[in-house]
């Protein structure tokens, strides 16, 4: 008799939500959406996910994203990503609630029913229409300090 046994590192984890809206933190410093500036000559995480994000509205999900900035930040040739993401999602990752756009920049993310994102500014009217909407489910980004 053959019993099939998953081990821990065939297991794939996810971030991504289906139908969400991520609101900005409880200590989210701002009220309006900001662009994440840019450190020196380097570009920083919340500069990478932005660019990704606002430039392709629902083109990407939440791991796509965070696969991306890592392959980006780590410099993993595009051969190797295959592999590289494989071991990236074989542990559990932050998902977006962490991301420093909704934490410190005033960025809502919207997942929809396929787990593509797209960023809202705290101050548009397109927000405050998902922070309405019952259709979705609503998170919150996490906390910058604790409480």
């Amino acid at each position: 008799m053959y019993f099939a046994i998953e081990t821990m590192k065939d297991r794939v984890h996810t971030t991504n939500y289906h139908n969400t809206f991520i609101e900005i933190a409880d200590d989210c410093p701002v009220r309006i959406g900001e662009v994440p500036p840019q450190k020196g000559d380097s570009k920083t995480v919340a500069n990478h996910q932005f660019d990704l994000i606002a430039h392709n509205p629902y083109k990407y999900t939440s791991d796509d994203i965070l696969f991306q900035v890592y392959a980006i930040k780590n410099n993993i040739d595009r051969l190797e990503q295959p592999a590289a993401r494989a071991a990236f999602f074989s542990k559990g990752q932050p998902c977006l609630r962490s991301s420093p756009l909704s934490k410190r920049y005033g960025w809502g993310i919207h997942s929809d029913a396929e787990g593509k994102v797209a960023l809202y500014a705290v101050d548009s009217p397109e927000y405050r229409q998902k922070l309405k909407d019952k259709t979705l489910q609503h998170v919150r980004a996490m906390r910058s300090k604790k409480a």
